[in-house]
């Protein structure tokens, strides 16, 4: 069955770097796209960047756009956020998700991993 598992997440300074990595079971990125969200508590879950099937990505959140790069490894069915220039705003429970794209449609979440922007 599907398991996501975040990790990567810390303590960073601000205009600092961080990786955060999504290692998937049970997922063939043929026929999940994937993505990464972030939540901060008592506000909505934001989607900040997916990956199609083909590989092709998308970034959603203007906050983020040419800070964040999505990608993925094939190879180890692993999903990665690079963050750069991060800022307090970043700061959020960032999450990992599988949609799949065939028959109804379906999205499984990971446990989230803890980003704090902060000096």
């Amino acid at each position: 069955q599907v398991q996501l598992v975040e990790s990567g997440g810390g303590v960073v300074q601000p205009g600092g770097s961080l990786r955060l990595s999504c290692a998937a079971s049970g997922v063939s990125f043929s026929t999940f796209a994937m993505s990464w969200h972030r939540q901060v508590p008592g506000k909505e879950r934001e989607l900040v960047a997916a990956l199609t099937t083909t590989g092709l990505e998308l970034n959603y959140a203007d906050s983020v756009k040419g800070r964040f790069a999505i990608s993925r490894d094939k190879a180890k069915n692993t999903i990665y956020l690079k963050m750069n220039s991060l800022n307090p705003d970043d700061t959020a429970v960032y999450y990992c998700k599988a949609n799949t794209t065939r028959g109804r449609a379906k999205g499984y979440w990971g446990q989230g991993t803890q980003v704090t922007v902060s000096s």
